[in-house]
């Protein structure tokens, strides 16, 4: 890895600070980590490159938008090998935001994002399982999120 490339304590600051507050201005972090907001802005561009940092999101409550219903969902598929050509049809159900590929009982574990039951029951049966090489689902309807946080890169 080029030498330029490498992340350093002052990158690990940037990013939890970021990972605090994404609005935080470059000027405001430079402040708290003693260098310019210019040295801020060109080590991100520089973890940007690296592909660290990926771009940024804002955190939405649905609930409060009336999409109420966020259930997990183990999915099984006809064969392992099914899982890019899988992804790819799941990845056009915007009802879905997370996929992962697992080891376990399941081959794909997914976070779907919901109005309500109807809405979620519309989704499996008229999107989801009518995927080609999806076997079957298991649903999981989350109660409540507690906690939803970046790794704290101060603990390493």
């Amino acid at each position: 890895m080029d030498k330029n490339l490498e992340i350093d304590n002052i990158d690990f600051k940037i990013l939890s600070l970021l990972m605090e507050d994404a609005n935080m201005p470059y000027t405001e972090i430079g402040k708290k980590i003693f260098v310019s907001g210019g040295t801020v802005h060109v080590r991100m561009k520089k973890m940007e490159q690296m592909g660290v940092v990926k771009g940024s999101q804002l955190n939405i409550d649905h609930a409060k938008l009336g999409w109420d219903i966020s259930a997990f969902l183990g999915i099984y598929l006809d064969k392992n090998s099914l899982y890019d050509d899988v992804v790819l049809q799941l990845a056009k159900i915007p009802e879905v935001v997370n996929i992962h590929y697992t080891t376990g009982i399941y081959s794909i574990f997914a976070k779907v994002i919901c109005r309500d039951t109807q809405h979620l029951r519309q989704v499996l049966h008229d999107k989801i399982q009518k995927v080609n090489g999806i076997q079957r689902t298991e649903t999981i309807i989350s109660l409540e999120e507690t906690i939803n946080r970046p790794v704290p890169f101060d603990q390493f």
